[in-house]
């Protein structure tokens, strides 16, 4: 039973690492004067706290993985819609939000 919690827990802490290797690269695709456009702290404030978090759960200290979870959640929660906002909410690589992958979607 000990194994099976411990595969639970090595599962959890894996998709946290996920999710904060996700929100650091997102973080670092996105224009560094669109973190204060959005009202938000800079750009190498969130790629710092967020590589942090990703050291943090390569080595676990649960208290610290606790603060970083939070950190990454606030990112993808608030700053990352906040920056899309910005940057006009279509995709970073240009094109319109009506894009298909053949073309637009909006009749021409």
């Amino acid at each position: 039973m000990m194994q099976g919690f411990q595969g639970l827990l090595w599962v959890i802490s894996l998709v946290l690492l996920a999710m904060a290797v996700f929100a650091f690269i997102d973080g670092a695709m996105r224009r560094k004067d669109a973190y204060p456009a959005a009202g938000k702290q800079t750009k190498p404030f969130w790629l710092i706290i967020l590589g942090l978090t990703i050291a943090v759960n390569i080595y676990p200290i649960v208290f610290l993985q606790i603060a970083g979870l939070i950190a990454t959640i606030v990112y993808i929660v608030d700053v990352r819609p906040a920056l899309k906002q910005i940057a006009g909410g279509g995709p970073r690589w240009g094109g319109s939000s009506s894009d298909g992958p053949y073309g637009p979607f909006n009749g021409r």
